[in-house]
């Protein structure tokens, strides 16, 4: 019984025992997870071939904690190229498998492959004629003998002690499920800006989608001097638009240089009377620069590696046709 006065992360010896424990749960999954690569077969092939032939979409079924993992492979499977929603198997004997099409495929997860709401569902499967993936851990069951392609995600053991509560099990289940979605995306030829479409809300898409052309300011927000113009009238146009530069043009508008804030400091510092300058006495030539097609990523990269906190925007002629600031990138979330 613990001591009223002692909390058990107090007690002698009690994070060694969690550490011994955990390590002990991670060796049991790590050895499930291996085994699993031993086992791949022809089963293995063959389901993949089926999810790529698949005209409709992959729905995928289980019931408790492989609902869990089900859930989670049709998400995965959604965001790699390969279209898959979850059904859950009560539900669907009761109205819900009206979502599944003969052109569907289903991938049902089951570690004893006798779940009842799962196995419910071979008879309306074989009539709709739609192929079927079992994921069991045992191919002599109902669900793996009715399948057209068995999955052995079978394990040694639950990392419980009781050997009851689903844990190797479940990971094994997961593991495998990664290993589909991942052979698919290979043989897809899914690419990076595949994913960020599928994902345009988080900060990998907004990386991999938005490019300097939908970020940069344009027309009047372009800050821009001619060639012969007084450092004044550069330095009201660096205050007037905000940007902490000002681009600097010729008679045919090609950006020659740019007058920055940094420059400005260097200005101060080695010249005493200002009134008499030209912005082409002190303004840095030719001025980093980018294109709009550019990845917003990649002009991050530019301004890290330069150490400067903005960018003239150039079309293919060299003339600018927009301005682009470090605080845009922060704002839209690309950093």
């Amino acid at each position: 019984m613990t001591h009223p006065d002692t909390s058990p992360s107090q007690m002698p010896g009690a994070s060694t025992s969690f550490r011994e424990s955990a390590r002990r749960t991670l060796k049991i999954e790590q050895q499930a997870i291996a085994a699993l690569a031993e086992r791949l077969d022809d089963h293995f092939d063959h389901a993949c071939e089926l999810l790529l032939a698949c005209q409709g979409r992959v729905v995928v079924t289980g019931m408790g904690k492989s609902g869990h993992i089900a859930g989670k492979i049709a998400a995965t499977l959604a965001s790699t190229g390969t279209p898959a929603f979850f059904v859950h198997p009560g539900e669907a004997s009761h109205g819900d498998l009206g979502m599944v099409t003969p052109g569907d495929v289903v991938l049902a997860l089951s570690n004893s492959g006798e779940t009842a709401e799962v196995t419910a569902l071979l008879p309306l499967l074989k009539r709709l004629g739609t192929p079927l993936i079992s994921m069991t851990g045992r191919p002599g069951s109902t669900l793996a003998r009715h399948a057209d392609a068995h999955l052995n995600a079978g394990v040694a053991r639950e990392a419980c002690p009781l050997d009851l509560a689903p844990t190797a099990s479940t990971t094994a289940a997961l593991a495998l499920g990664d290993a589909l979605a991942v052979a698919l995306l290979e043989t897809r030829g899914f690419t990076a800006e595949d994913f960020a479409r599928s994902h345009p809300g988080g900060s990998l898409g907004k990386r991999l989608l938005l490019r300097v052309g939908d970020l940069m300011h344009e027309g009047e927000r372009l800050p821009i001097v001619p060639l012969g113009s007084s450092l004044r009238d550069a330095l009201l146009e660096i205050t007037r638009q905000g940007l902490g530069f000002t681009c600097v043009v010729d008679e045919r508008n090609l950006l020659i240089g740019v007058y920055t804030d940094g420059d400005l400091r260097r200005t101060l510092d080695q010249h005493h009377d200002l009134s008499s300058l030209k912005v082409d006495d002190v303004m840095t030539r030719p001025g980093k620069r980018t294109t709009p097609d550019v990845l917003a990523a990649e002009a991050v990269r530019l301004m890290e590696d330069n150490r400067i906190t903005a960018l003239a925007v150039v079309n293919a002629e060299g003339q600018p046709v927009g301005a682009l600031h470090m605080h845009d990138l922060l704002r839209s979330g690309v950093i």
